[in-house]
């Protein structure tokens, strides 16, 4: 959508170590931001609190204009509460985010999930860009998705759509998710999985960006690690373009870059012949993804309010 540039959104991307507010115009550019980092030992009201100082010199002229959050955590978005989170975040689980934001703000808010945010955002201007649809896979602590056809986010049935750090994947049938179940992909191929499989096999404590970096810097157990995540990933995602026929698979995330050449050759090896135009992308805005697509949101609820 091109469109009146003398208007613009705000998006908030609420993480787990950072909160970012973006200014993002009606092409998509990124106009203004301001960061800090997530006061998440502050609970949820320190959280938002922060959120909102950030983001009020931020906002938009115009007072009609509804923000736009992508949050950590299984969000309900007709109401904007999160439904479920991890311990990253003590206390999330529940929080009213919408109503909470719009109090301290004064402003609508529309709040999403940070994967569906940052999903939108690659569809709209980056890696999906001029493609029918994405389907993208974030990889950082754990592992988030979202699904995009046609520009409209795919939520279905549930709000659940594309959620695929919880599909059982060969290699990983003795692995404990954070679930509390054996065997499923974020169990093996997110920064959590790589870091249990570093430590169990030297007996030394690494989070999962210790041992990316030590893979690319040469480190025998690091680069198996990385490898057997990434051809786990890989076959996963291989299958999934012949389930969701999305026109293109885009990989985000901290961990995204360790893991991406053994997925690429995973998922190339995997990928039937009808898909083969279906291609798997690193995600072009590793930063500002989550901001963008929330603002994106924000912005298309309004002129559909308009129009």
């Amino acid at each position: 959508m091109t469109g009146d540039h003398r208007r613009a959104w705000l998006g908030i991307d609420i993480g787990g170590t950072k909160i970012l507010a973006a200014v993002v115009d009606a092409d998509g550019r990124v106009v203004r931001h301001a960061r800090v980092d997530t006061p998440a030992g502050d609970g949820p009201a320190g959280i938002l609190d922060t959120a909102a100082a950030l983001a009020a010199p931020l906002l938009p002229d115009a007072p009609d204009t509804t923000v736009g959050v992508g949050a950590a955590g299984t969000v309900d978005a007709a109401s904007g509460r999160i439904r479920f989170a991890t311990d990253i975040l003590p206390g999330w689980c529940g929080t009213p985010v919408a109503d909470e934001l719009a109090a301290r703000l004064r402003r609508r808010v529309r709040v999403e999930n940070d994967a569906n945010a940052a999903a939108v955002a690659e569809a709209w201007i980056g890696a999906g860009r001029e493609r029918p649809g994405l389907f993208l896979v974030a990889i950082g602590t754990g592992i988030g998705a979202g699904l995009v056809r046609a520009g409209r986010l795919d939520r279905g049935a549930t709000g659940l759509a594309g959620e695929i750090a919880h599909l059982p994947v060969a290699g990983a049938e003795h692995l404990r998710c954070v679930c509390g179940r054996f065997g499923h992909l974020e169990a093996i191929a997110s920064g959590t999985g790589l870091a249990a499989a570093y430590t169990a096999a030297t007996g030394t404590p690494a989070t999962g960006r210790q041992v990316a970096d030590r893979a690319v810097a040469g480190d025998p157990v690091a680069r198996d690690v990385v490898a057997t995540a990434g051809r786990a990933l890989g076959r996963v995602l291989a299958g999934l373009a012949a389930l969701l026929d999305a026109g293109a698979i885009a990989a985000t995330g901290g961990a995204a870059p360790a893991l991406l050449p053994a997925a690429g050759d995973a998922y190339t090896a995997e990928l039937l012949p009808a898909w083969a135009g279906t291609p798997l992308l690193p995600g072009a805005l590793p930063d500002t993804a989550v901001a963008v697509g929330a603002a994106r949101l924000a912005m298309t609820q309004d002129l559909e309010r308009e129009s």
